[in-house]
């Protein structure tokens, strides 16, 4: 398992599962992705593209360690759920016996942030049991964004009314749930940021701990391609001009800082540098 130390506060990842997705004419992760482009960024071989110019992406739940605070961001699929990300497959993953081992435990965890509400950052929050959706973790705040929240509870698309339905309302009714702002402070070493587009109350989670700096990006960039490509943008992002605005300020505010960049979609190694590369910009392992 990955992990980094900052200061006095440790990330880890827990992957659920790692996806090559080659270019296709007819669809793409992101269309201007194109072989023969991404071979003008080396820097990409082999960790985050595959000798057949195929993306790789991961989704993974990232487990912070802080002091007095065990925090997950974002809870992946979950299990027992048919998504459509999956081609309405249900997945029966081993998920919660890793968690444990990495000493998370379903009633050691104290709080969940989701960076926004789609269904690869809201999966297991809640597990089937007895034939009803529970929250996974019994004794942790869910904290969930109020304006994302509120922007899909509008929402009249099926599958994300299920989606609701299944991972968020039971935390609610549970009682868990504490709603939050989009700078939210969750404790002195971390908090919440803006970084809007991808949805409209996406955010990031900062870490400060000891001089030191990280970012957990949520899904404001899903491919370290779009490091150097802040403009290009997959179909789900759901306000793209939005989006890539927001990565590209983000960018060239993080670039050359010492400031740890974890991608919540980054393939291992994960977590790296942004540095200036001419006109542009690289990620750096």
């Amino acid at each position: 398992m990955l992990s980094w130390q900052i200061g006095d506060v440790k990330v880890s990842r827990l992957v659920e599962l790692e996806i090559p997705v080659p270019y296709s004419e007819k669809y793409s992760f992101l269309k201007e992705a194109k072989p023969e482009t991404l071979r003008t960024m080396p820097w990409l071989y082999p960790h985050f593209v595959t000798e057949e110019d195929a993306l790789l992406l991961s989704i993974h739940a990232l487990l912070v360690e802080a002091p007095g605070m065990k925090l997950i961001v974002d809870t992946c699929v979950g299990n027992d759920k048919a998504r459509g990300l999956l081609r309405g497959q249900e997945l029966h993953t081993p998920f919660l016996k890793y968690l444990a081992e990495a000493g998370f435990g379903r009633d050691e965890v104290d709080a969940v942030v989701c960076t926004h509400l789609h269904v690869d950052h809201v999966g297991w929050n809640t597990m089937r049991e007895a034939g009803k959706w529970v929250p996974t973790f019994p004794k942790a705040r869910y904290l969930i964004g109020r304006a994302e929240y509120e922007h899909w509870s509008g929402e009249s698309n099926e599958e994300q009314r299920e989606i609701l339905d299944d991972s968020v309302k039971p935390v609610f009714d549970a009682g868990l749930a504490e709603m939050v702002e989009m700078d939210h402070r969750i404790s002195p070493e971390l908090r919440l940021m803006p970084s809007t587009g991808h949805t409209p109350g996406h955010v990031s989670v900062v870490i400060e701990s000891k001089g030191e700096t990280a970012i957990i990006t949520g899904d404001m960039m899903h491919h370290p391609c779009q490091i150097a490509h802040p403009e290009w943008a997959p179909t789900f992002d759901g306000d793209a001009e939005a989006a890539s605005v927001t990565r590209r300020a983000l960018i060239k505010d993080w670039a050359d800082q010492p400031i740890l960049i974890i991608g919540t979609h980054f393939a291992g190694p994960t977590a790296g540098r942004i540095k200036k590369d001419g006109a542009s910009y690289r990620f750096e392992v």
